[in-house]
């Protein structure tokens, strides 16, 4: 059966910017400060090494009940019994991912146009990755999603939509009122020095939106 998932506050990992000496630290601290749901990437590890890295994480994230999601490798998602899988636009079609992973587990897709977003509800997504809503330092190099587009797939499409790409307590404040179900983070949360406790007011922030 799929599980309920609160989005609110949903960390997305990514080692070259954790401000804690291992992963699983920085997982256990931003869920003790409020994080509802992490979604684990490695972009440069080899199979084995996103496998074994997993299965530390999913330790972590199963000891407080919280669903880990594994980015774009539906492979390394049911082989440690992740919650879901994450996909962006360049990945596996979002149909033919559903059809691997079955009905029961959660299945994310990235979006940044009411088209896209449109045609990953046609194709089973449970939820909305939409941006990158702000330039980062990770991503300088794409395409804005603006406000106009934001509030079209709020009205167009009912799925959850979870906001990502220079996210953070000063930008937050933009989207107040519109209807959005949580936000992702990467280095606003893992990059903290206290991850608890920025946790905690980006939860606070969140919540009131």
């Amino acid at each position: 059966m799929k599980p309920e998932i609160d989005y609110s506050l949903y960390l997305v990992t990514d080692r070259q910017l954790m401000s804690t000496p291992t992963l699983e630290e920085a997982v256990e601290q931003a869920i003790k400060g409020g994080a509802t749901l992490v979604q684990l990437r490695e972009k440069t590890v080899s199979s084995l090494d996103f496998y074994q890295i997993a299965k530390s994480i999913k330790q972590v994230t199963d000891a407080y009940h919280v669903p880990l999601i594994i980015n774009d490798r539906v492979d390394v998602a049911l082989a440690v019994d992740a919650a879901g899988v994450h996909i962006g636009q360049n990945d596996l079609p979002a149909e033919i991912v559903r059809s691997i992973i079955g009905s029961d587990k959660i299945l994310g897709v990235s979006a940044s146009t009411l088209d896209e977003a449109i045609r990953a509800k046609e194709s089973g997504a449970d939820y909305l990755g939409i941006g990158a809503m702000f330039s980062t330092k990770t991503k300088t190099d794409v395409e804005l999603v603006s406000m106009e587009e934001l509030e079209k797939i709020r009205h167009s499409v009912r799925l959850p939509l979870v906001l990502i790409g220079g996210i953070n307590l000063e930008t937050l404040p933009h989207f107040e009122g519109m209807g959005i179900d949580g936000i992702a983070v990467i280095s606003a949360l893992i990059s903290a020095k206290d991850i608890t406790e920025e946790a905690k007011k980006l939860k606070k922030v969140a919540s009131q939106l």
